[in-house]
C-alpha cells in the first residue's frame, strides 16, 4: 500500500491518502516489521503492537524474545511469526524493515534497545524503552537517528527532558527532537510530533475513549507497521496518530485495545483514494 500524508496550512493532520498495493505486490514487498516481546505474564502490550502492525499492512510481523515468552505468545496469535532471540540478536536480518521495543518489556531494556539501534534500522520506541533511560538520557540520544521514533506521554516525557516545560507541547516536542535526534511523538489530548530537521504537526482527530489500556501499544504497531512498509519516521508518526484518533472517533464508548484491531480494516478503507 501506498500511505500519503496530508497537513494543513497550520500543521494540523488530516486523513492520510491510502493507494492500494500494486497487483504485483507480495509480502516481502510490503516489508517486515518486529516487535520485541515483553516478558510471560507481560505478552499483552507486545502483541498488540504486533497485531496492529500486521493490521496496517505490514507484510509479515514477527515478535521476538526468549523462549518462555514465546511459549504464552503462541498460545494467542497465528498469523504473526515467533522468533527467539539469540545475544547477539542474528535473529535481526537484513530483511527486516522496522522495529518496535517497549510495550511490556520491562524496565531493564536499556542494553537490548541499544542493541537494537545499532542495527540502523528505523525503530519506534515506547514505554519501558524509554523509561529505561531516566537515569541517562545521553545514552540513549547517541544511538538515536533522524528514522528512530519515541513516543512518550507527558510522564515519560518528562523522565527523559525534565528540563523542557510542557506549557507549549509543540515547542517541548521539537526541542525534545533536536536534542534526541529522532521524531518525538507527544501523546495527549492533541498529539504532537516533532522531526529533528524543524518540522512539526499536531493530530486533533481523537476521542477520549482511546484512554484504555493498551491504547498506546497499539499506536506503536501502527507506526511500526507503516515504517517497516518505507513511510519515513516524521509520516509515520504522524499518520499513525491520525489513524488511531479515528478508531476512538468510530468505536466511541465501550473500547478496548483488543477491538482496535478490528477497527483498522474499517479505518483504511475509509483513506482509500
Amino acid at each position: 500500500m501506498g500511505f500519503t500524508l496530508n497537513l494543513t496550512k497550520d500543521g494540523t493532520i488530516s486523513r492520510p491518502t491510502l493507494a492500494p498495493p500494486p497487483s504485483d505486490a507480495h509480502k516481502y514487498s510490503r516489508g517486515h516489521a518486529m516487535v520485541w516481546s515483553g516478558p510471560p505474564l507481560r505478552t499483552g502490550a507486545s502483541r498488540l503492537a504486533a497485531q496492529a502492525a500486521l493490521a496496517v499492512g505490514a507484510g509479515l510481523v514477527t515478535i521476538i524474545g526468549d523462549r518462555a515468552a514465546l511459549a504464552e505468545q503462541a498460545t494467542h496469535v497465528t498469523a504473526i511469526m515467533l522468533r527467539e532471540a539469540d545475544a547477539e540478536l542474528h535473529v535481526i536480518d537484513h530483511r527486516v524493515t522496522a522495529l518496535a521495543i517497549g510495550p511490556g518489556a520491562g524496565a531493564g531494556v536499556a542494553d537490548i534497545v541499544c542493541a537494537m539501534l545499532k542495527r540502523d534500522i528505523p525503530m519506534v520506541l515506547d514505554a519501558d524503552a524509554i523509561t529505561a533511560f531516566a537515569g541517562d538520557p545521553a545514552r540513549l540520544f547517541e544511538h538515536l537517528g533522524a528514522d528512530d521514533v519515541m513516543t512518550p506521554h507527558a510522564g515519560e516525557f518528562a523522565r527523559l527532558f525534565p528540563d523542557i516545560d510542557l506549557a507549549d507541547r509543540a515547542a517541548a516536542a521539537y526541542s525534545a527532537a533536536r536534542r534526541s535526534g529522532a521524531v518525538v511523538l507527544l501523546k495527549g489530548p492533541h498529539t504532537h510530533i516533532a522531526a529533528p530537521d524543524g518540522r512539526v504537526a499536531v493530530n486533533r482527530h481523537a476521542s477520549p475513549w482511546l484512554a484504555t489500556a493498551g491504547s498506546g501499544d497499539v499506536l506503536t504497531g501502527l507506526i511500526c507497521g507503516l515504517m517497516a512498509q518505507g513511510i519515513s519516521a516524521f509520516d509515520a508518526a504522524c499518520m499513525a496518530a491520525w489513524l488511531h484518533g479515528d478508531i476512538g472517533v468510530r468505536a466511541g464508548p465501550g473500547l478496548t485495545a483488543d477491538s482496535m484491531i478490528n477497527y483498522i480494516p474499517l479505518v483504511l478503507t475509509g483513506s482509500l483514494a
